[in-house]
């Protein structure tokens, strides 16, 4: 890792292995990966209150996967895109539309949206992982470059331009991990990884190559057993994670709401692990 990706890595607690990578979970195997694509880098914090730098370095002693991440307690009143996308048959991979696919329970829906407008359908997820990406080139799964709407802005445009690999999402057993594979940031919000009756809205900055943990099981289970809701100041989904690319928002950034983003998703969990 330190020879082929990073110069500055000290410990081997700072990476994450890749949920595709075959070797991922297997206990006393016969093989141990050594491929460094098949790793990220986790993204680590200390300081809630204010943006993190994008990598804090991690003791040995410390917990090698990290608390992330917030949550905005915010609802949003969105017009869905009156031109539908349009997309034929075949033009890329699917997972929620093949037939074994319907047999299985989803995890997942994944909304994409531009500023307040939802673009294109619902893309439900079966499999335990997906990428979700711009051009076919780059991934199967969910590409939002086949996603079609009249009269984007320049700002959408340019934005748009930048999600490249975009984001592998992952469900694990101890939550839902985002690795970011673009060369651009990514922000992110979580109601698990708030902290509790905080009313200050926290958005962490993910660079390239990082993987968060954008949703925690267990905490999500003694949130939803314990917390008091009644300090929101409008309508609050528990499983509800919230992406955008390139453009952060929030009290430390100029854009206040995620709407005003470009280009944003509603990672929407259902209640079934």
């Amino acid at each position: 890792g330190k020879l082929f990706r990073w110069p500055d890595l000290q410990h081997p607690a700072e990476l994450k292995p890749l949920c595709e990578c075959q070797s991922f979970g297997v206990a006393d195997g016969p093989t141990v990966c050594c491929n460094p694509y098949h790793f990220s880098r986790l993204f680590l914090f200390f300081f809630p209150e204010s943006p993190p730098p994008p990598y804090s370095r991690l003791s040995p002693n410390d917990e090698q996967k990290p608390l992330d991440l917030s949550d905005s307690t915010l609802s949003y009143t969105e017009t869905e895109a009156t031109n539908s996308p349009n997309v034929t048959p075949g033009d890329f991979s699917d997972a929620s539309t093949s037939p074994d696919a319907v047999k299985r329970s989803h995890w997942c829906n994944v909304a994409y949206w531009e500023h307040r407008t939802r673009v294109g359908r619902l893309y439900t997820v079966y499999e335990q992982s997906v990428s979700i990406f711009y051009d076919l080139p780059q991934g199967n799964g969910f590409c939002l470059g086949q996603l079609n709407l009249d009269n984007r802005s320049e700002t959408v445009r340019r934005t748009r331009s930048k999600i490249g690999y975009g984001i592998l999402l992952s469900k694990e057993p101890d939550g839902v991990w985002a690795y970011n594979r673009s060369e651009h940031p990514i922000f992110v919000n979580s109601p698990t990884l708030d902290i509790p009756n905080c009313r200050t809205l926290i958005v962490r900055k993910v660079m390239p190559g990082y993987s968060i943990k954008v949703f925690d099981y267990e905490k999500s289970c003694l949130l939803q057993h314990t917390a008091e809701l009644d300090y929101a100041d409008g309508p609050y989904d528990p499983n509800s994670v919230r992406i955008s690319f390139a453009k952060g928002w929030g009290p430390c950034y100029s854009r206040q709401f995620i709407t005003s983003c470009p280009c944003w998703l509603e990672i929407l969990l259902s209640n079934n692990r």
